[in-house]
């Protein structure tokens, strides 16, 4: 299991001054819609520039219409980023698309797609999607594993019965990762380490937990120490 440190700082100094304080250790950094709208590539160039074993997770959630899609996909292959992901959502047509245009590319990021927002609560998840969201959840990693993709983004709580349909090598990433009992916030479907172990993570996304803490690489250094 590898930790993500989700970079949702208000503005482009403070996440820099964050990495600063972990740039020691081994990890991805997840640049989200907010930093990448409005800091851009120069601010994938910064994380790089204070240390290039940085892995970067681009969270833009790609939704559109299939060929948009697949030349956003494209496009992203010019920042230097090591994963990033879609929408489930799009449809297996869209998420194919994205995946014959990356093809020619010998070296391309990991690509991901989404299935359920931890935020979502059951009954809002099934005003929306007509459906629970473990079923759905299964359902959209069963079409992201068909289209090639390489893995999803999904709670916790939906992670090993995904890689029971699909593959143990599909990857799944999880938000909503609250390490030492902390505040769930806006998120509905936290869960632990110990948790997320249990239910075969590969990646865990941490935000607040590190970037709130008084001391940033101490909450890192004791969270890498439990995976």
């Amino acid at each position: 299991m590898q930790l993500c440190v989700a970079l949702d700082l208000p503005s482009q100094e403070e996440n820099l001054a964050l990495i600063e304080k972990i740039k020691e250790y081994p990890l991805w950094l997840k640049v989200g819609l907010r930093s990448y709208i409005r800091d851009g590539k120069p601010f994938i160039d910064a994380i790089k520039a204070i240390n290039p074993e940085f892995k970067i997770f681009l969270d833009l959630k790609l939704y559109d219409i299939p060929n948009t899609m697949a030349d956003a996909a494209e496009s992203i292959m010019s920042l230097g980023v090591d994963m990033f992901n879609v929408h489930a959502s799009a449809g297996r047509i869209a998420m194919h698309e994205v995946m014959k245009r990356l093809a020619p590319y010998e070296n391309r990021p990991l690509v991901l797609a989404v299935t359920a927002l931890t935020s979502f609560e059951e009954g809002e998840f099934c005003h929306v999607y007509g459906e629970t969201i473990a079923t759905k959840a299964d359902r959209f990693a069963q079409d992201a594993h068909q289209a090639g993709l390489d893995g999803v983004v999904c709670s916790a709580y939906e992670s090993a019965s995904i890689k029971s349909l699909t593959s143990g090598s599909f990857i799944t990433l999880t938000p909503g990762i609250r390490p030492f009992g902390e505040d769930a916030g806006d998120q509905e479907r936290v869960a632990t380490i110990e948790t997320a172990k249990d239910e075969e993570v590969d990646f865990i996304v941490v935000g607040r937990p590190i970037y709130k803490a008084a001391n940033p690489a101490a909450v890192v250094e004791k969270i890498l120490s439990r995976l």
